[in-house]
């Protein structure tokens, strides 16, 4: 016979709201500060259904979001350290404010703007990440998403196999310092993370699902001429967004948005740099080596 469990000590029951065009779900009356080990494990179960999970109205200290972050996993220190902007360096903080905390009318990362899944660029590749909104634009500046498990079922089964014998190169120094006419890496920072490949069609490792694993850090294909390849990624990545699913989110305050980067790609939208602010802290866990 099993022990009885004592019923105060059992997490309660999420509340799942499913978003709009049925990408994604919104997670209701969930302090993302008080999820503990005991209520995780039915939050990690709603990532992997919705891919894309949405918190509204919460009050997220920099030790909180890496906390929770930590859950899923080894949350990554990124690279390019001039993003660190608190006392964690797991968190990366995008911003177009100056020193005297207005705008700037700098892009704080163009690279942000293209159809890109986080982490690519390394060879144990971004699992989940979590961005929370500080500071929004009354105007713009939302996210979008692509589900590449839809993108991959809309593929014609010869063109399925074909993509499954091919590898993409995924470089950081492409899609940060030669792809949007700026430069923000360092020779030292180049050096750390060297070009690596991934396959094209992937195998997620918690659900099973075959999804498509490209966006704006794929630079060419191996075994390619770099110019036919450099082709092909591009016409590659533009029809797998026309067939994906798409999400579109729009900030306030106090949103935490977590997604998993093996089966989405995600861009963020415009706005106007010079007159609206635009605060956000990200995270990114990682996860594993694309099979």
């Amino acid at each position: 016979m099993q022990p009885m469990r004592d019923r105060a000590t059992e997490p309660a029951a999420l509340t799942v709201r499913p978003l709009e065009g049925g990408l994604g779900a919104e997670l209701l009356g969930v302090p993302v500060a008080e999820i503990d080990e005991a209520s995780f494990p039915a939050v990690h179960t709603a990532f992997l259904t919705h891919q894309l999970l949405l918190f509204r109205d919460q009050l997220l200290p920099p030790a909180a979001q890496v906390a929770f972050a930590r859950r899923f996993g080894t949350v990554q220190v990124h690279v390019m350290s001039q993003y660190h902007a608190s006392a964690y360096p797991e968190l990366y903080t995008l911003s177009n404010l100056d020193q005297d905390g207005r705008p700037s009318g700098q892009h704080p990362d163009r690279g942000t703007l293209v159809w890109h899944t986080d982490g690519s660029w390394q060879r144990v590749t971004g699992q989940a990440t979590m961005l929370y909104a500080e500071q929004i634009p009354a105007t713009g500046g939302g996210t979008q998403f692509a589900d590449m498990y839809s993108a991959y079922d809309a593929l014609e089964p010869a063109e399925r196999v074909r993509l499954a014998g091919l590898r993409a190169i995924h470089n950081l120094d492409f899609s940060r310092n030669r792809r949007h006419g700026e430069a923000p890496m360092t020779e030292a920072q180049r050096a750390a993370v060297p070009p690596v490949d991934h396959p094209v069609v992937r195998t997620h490792p918690e659900t099973g699902r075959k999804c498509l694993f490209l966006g704006d850090h794929a630079e060419t294909i191996v075994g390619m001429g770099y110019d036919e390849g450099r082709a092909l990624v591009e016409a590659l990545n533009q029809r797998i967004v026309a067939a994906a699913r798409i999400y579109t989110h729009r900030w306030r305050p106090g949103d935490v948005m977590v997604w998993d980067n093996r089966c989405l790609l995600h861009k963020a939208e415009s706005y106007d740099l010079a007159r609206e602010p635009r605060v956000i802290r990200r995270c990114t866990v990682l996860g594993d080596v694309p099979r």
